[in-house]
């Protein structure tokens, strides 16, 4: 029986990832970049490298702890990469990876795709609401 690859190996590994099966680690990973934080960011980061007081002021809403966290999230996962230049203050500088520049044109996409589409969104959960009055789901929808 002829051996395989490493890149037939390699194949076979990813063809066995199935994100509906509650063990696979691409559940985690999709959970991870679902966020609403995570999609703000890299779709800010495509206009180019920013320092966090940047991305601060360009998410409205998000706290420092939760910026914090995201922009650690995303460096760990390879998303973006984090440049120290040492000066008097420090800089930091965030930047898209190849990889999170890939997965910023699919959020950029989801950002679009719920700016245009939010009236109508907001007429649907207005007539749910009124037929079924005890039924009404929260702001936070049903995720």
């Amino acid at each position: 029986m002829p051996t395989r690859t490493a890149e037939q190996k390699r194949l076979a590994e990813k063809a066995a990832y199935d994100a509906y099966l509650a063990a696979c680690p691409t559940r985690k990973l999709l959970d991870e970049i679902a966020g609403k934080w995570v999609s703000l960011v890299l779709v800010a980061l495509g206009d180019g490298p920013m320092r966090y007081s940047d991305l601060s002021r360009r998410i409205a809403g998000v706290s420092q702890k939760m910026l914090t966290q995201t922009l650690r999230v995303l460096e760990r996962d390879g998303l973006l990469h984090r440049e120290v230049t040492p000066s008097v203050p420090v800089r930091v500088d965030y930047s898209l990876t190849p990889l999170g520049e890939s997965l910023r044109a699919l959020m950029s996409a989801f950002k679009d795709w719920a700016e245009s589409n939010f009236d109508e969104v907001s007429t649907a959960r207005a007539d749910y609401d009124a037929r079924t009055p005890d039924l009404t789901i929260g702001p936070g929808g049903a995720g």
